[in-house]
């Protein structure tokens, strides 16, 4: 016969399959149907949450990548805009200043 928690069934009659059950029952190899399907029940709300959840953020990445190519375009916009006190063929210089006016120490 089969051993369970070491204990041969056969030989422990119906004090043994009691304790066996007990044991059973308090190591959570055996739960009542209940628990089960409130497990089971659980399970399948948390994974509709999921896949819920994994189709709002597949919309987002798919308009974050639209965000961006009109982010890039705007920057190539503003980038081309001709800037002020310079000629199209000079560079902007970092000592350039919109005011021409002398800076004074105070």
């Amino acid at each position: 016969m089969s051993e369970l928690f070491g204990i041969n069934v056969a030989d422990g009659g119906a004090v043994g399959l009691l304790i066996l059950v007990f044991l059973s029952v308090v190591t959570g190899r055996l739960i009542p149907r209940k628990t089960h399907e409130d497990a089971l029940a659980d399970r399948d709300k948390w994974r509709q949450a999921f896949l819920e959840s994994e189709a709002a953020r597949k919309v987002e990445h798919e308009q974050t990548g639209e965000l961006l190519e009109m982010a890039k375009l705007g920057g190539h916009l503003l980038t081309a805009l001709p800037r002020p006190g310079q000629q199209d063929e000079e560079e902007v210089n970092a000592r350039d200043r919109m005011d021409q006016a002398p800076r004074t120490r105070l």
